[in-house]
């Protein structure tokens, strides 16, 4: 089985809710997915975090993670907002990704942040930030079918 019908079938095997913290820890060869759900209804969910690691990146270069950023700007044109590269820092070996631009209203602003870490982690939260606080992890909210689209497509370019 592929992660996105792991996860799909961990999914169903959990009861709607509205409060709370569901984790969902999936794996498949050399693959393990992990998701942080705060919602879960019929149709959708929220997380926190969305994170899949595998041992095929544990010694990439940066090179290497720039091009997966890259490939997963072209794949994520699904979410809310466009996500690019912001930020390489080959001393660390991690790759930066954020919404450009970020979704802004009257008295906040949200965006996606992925990373792409050597050692093998694509990790992907939503953040907000109001004027004068720090900002802060908030759910991402997206339909089963956008959270199996990200399965996916970070699946696929951790191979």
């Amino acid at each position: 089985m592929s992660l996105r019908q792991l996860a799909a079938a961990a999914l169903q095997g959990c009861a709607p809710f509205q409060n709370g913290m569901e984790r969902i820890e999936v794996h498949e060869e050399d693959q393990r997915l992990v998701c942080e759900l705060v919602e879960l209804d019929t149709l959708a969910c929220g997380f926190l975090r969305l994170a899949l690691a595998t041992d095929k990146l544990a010694d990439a270069t940066i090179e290497r993670l720039r091009r997966i950023s890259e490939e997963l700007s072209r794949r994520l044109t699904y979410l809310l907002e466009p996500i690019h590269p912001i930020e390489s820092d080959a001393e660390s070996c991690t790759v930066q990704m954020r919404s450009n631009p970020p979704q802004k209203n009257e008295d906040s602003s949200s965006y996606y942040e992925l990373l792409v870490v050597r050692g093998g982690e694509l990790s992907l939260c939503r953040y907000e930030k109001r004027p004068g606080d720090v900002r802060a992890v908030a759910p991402a909210r997206v339909t089963r079918e956008v959270l199996s689209r990200l399965i996916d497509d970070l699946s696929a370019v951790a191979k």
